[in-house]
């Protein structure tokens, strides 16, 4: 059955299972790997999804038929893949999973040595190309397979090291969806001399049977509103599917934005690294921005996506970065995600400050932002051109899309990366501008 192309997005490999991605694709991409990368030796995690254990067979006969060497270290989120890959002796990481995409998906996740992403423009085309070629030369040898089952209690050490104890004890939520998160509950039932843990979803289920593993779509985070507010915690964390990502809920059940996260942790590193330069995604609110430089840190802007963020960070020297969408990078996971570090930095910033989490959002709340609308659009380029015509008196940046400042409101319009929709993020310092300008920008980009 041949390959279908479409599985190959700009940061990962992803499909329905077993139509689009399965063991054949998993075999093919196996082999393309190291014919590609040339790897000696492979560091293998997969999620709990119900295609994971076939498919990871799959995957790992490719590699070991081309060559490669496997360590296999089981179930596993994907930043304790990244975390694998630059501690063990290998030169490339992949992991088995379909993130936060409903339970009929599934996919992969690959990184070099140090999670040095592999994406678009950074030989995921070499290796769609040879996969779907599907023609691979005879191996010297075949490759060996290792387990490495302790690999998790150095991961999970490594993650609580960085929590402060404190004499008042913190309650905590965590929606774990049923899905990778429940790995680092590990971290958290081990700290309970300080934490009150309050788990909900926290038995693995790869159907995700109580509700879909996305901090980003309001209604998966019902739950962790409702058992805050009744449990009277101090603070919610809700984890994606592969525990990337991380959403958080204050003690009064509301949702912070993931910019406003982005500037909490930012000041807890800071503490450490003064003046330390911290990457925000250009559709964050200017708030972050000043907040973080209020903090002694320096600010950059940066494009949407872990590989463009991750390559930013390292050319750049930047110490943390944050994105709109629940990403948190950190120095100390190789510039990757790390998503139990990021709730570890909330609760030790709640401690420290001894402020309620509410408190902390309420010093970032100074503009009033349209979210993300999103607009199916045909020529996006002709879309641009217009905008940047009508709004030439601003200023003008291209880093992702068009983004044009005014001195009391400013947009940003880009191409989505994984759908063929045009993303409109708008902030102004009224309400009343911003829903003016709001209305104004749709009305030309739907045009």
């Amino acid at each position: 059955m041949p390959l279908n192309p479409s599985i190959f997005k700009a940061y990962d490999i992803r499909g329905v299972y077993p139509d689009d991605f399965n063991e054949e694709s998993a075999y093919a991409i196996g082999c393309a790997l190291i014919c590609h990368t040339k790897a000696e030796k492979v560091v293998v995690g997969k999620d709990i999804r119900l295609s994971s254990d076939s498919l990871e067979d799959a995957l790992v006969r490719g590699i070991t038929d081309q060559g490669g060497d496997v360590i296999k270290i089981g179930q596993a989120t994907t930043p304790m893949l990244y975390y694998a890959s630059g501690k063990l002796a290998v030169d490339v990481g992949i992991i088995i999973t379909a993130s936060h995409n409903p339970a009929e998906y599934n996919g992969l996740k690959l990184c070099r040595k140090n999670a040095v992403p592999i994406g678009e423009g950074a030989g995921m085309e070499e290796i769609k190309a040879l996969a779907i070629n599907n023609i691979f030369p005879s191996a010297k040898k075949r490759g060996i397979i290792e387990e490495n089952n302790g690999f998790l209690r150095h991961y999970l050490d490594h993650t609580k090291r960085f929590f402060i104890p404190h004499a008042k004890k913190i309650k905590v939520v965590f929606d774990f969806a049923n899905a990778m998160g429940i790995i680092d509950k590990n971290v958290f039932s081990e700290l309970s001399e300080f934490i009150e843990p309050i788990y909900l979803y926290d038995n693995f289920d790869g159907r995700f049977p109580n509700h879909e593993a996305n901090p980003l779509k309001i209604q998966t985070l019902a739950a962790l509103q409702d058992k805050v507010l009744e449990t009277g915690a101090d603070l919610g964390a809700s984890f994606d599917g592969d525990a990337d990502r991380v959403g958080f809920v204050d003690e009064k059940g509301t949702i912070v934005p993931m910019d406003f996260s982005t500037a909490l942790i930012a000041k807890e590193i800071l503490k450490k690294h003064p003046g330390g330069l911290v990457l925000v995604d250009l559709r964050s609110s200017n708030a972050v921005k000043e907040y973080i430089e209020k903090s002694g840190g320096r600010v950059a802007l940066c494009r949407v996506g872990h590989s463009l963020i991750k390559k930013q960070m390292r050319e750049e020297g930047a110490i943390f970065a944050g994105e709109l969408s629940g990403h948190y990078y950190f120095d100390e996971n190789f510039k990757a995600e790390l998503s139990g570090l990021a709730t570890i930095m909330i609760m030790n910033l709640i401690n420290e400050s001894g402020r309620k989490l509410s408190e902390l959002t309420q010093d970032l709340k100074k503009y009033f932002h349209s979210g993300e609308i999103n607009s199916d659009v045909v020529n996006k380029s002709e879309v641009f051109s217009k905008l940047k015509e009508k709004y030439k008196t601003g200023r003008l940046n291209e880093l992702d899309g068009v983004r044009i400042d005014f001195a009391d409101w400013w947009f940003n319009v880009r191409a989505s990366n994984t759908e063929p929709k045009i993303r409109l993020n708008l902030e102004a310092k009224t309400q009343s501008l911003m829903e003016e300008k709001r209305d104004e920008l749709l009305d030309i980009i739907r045009s």
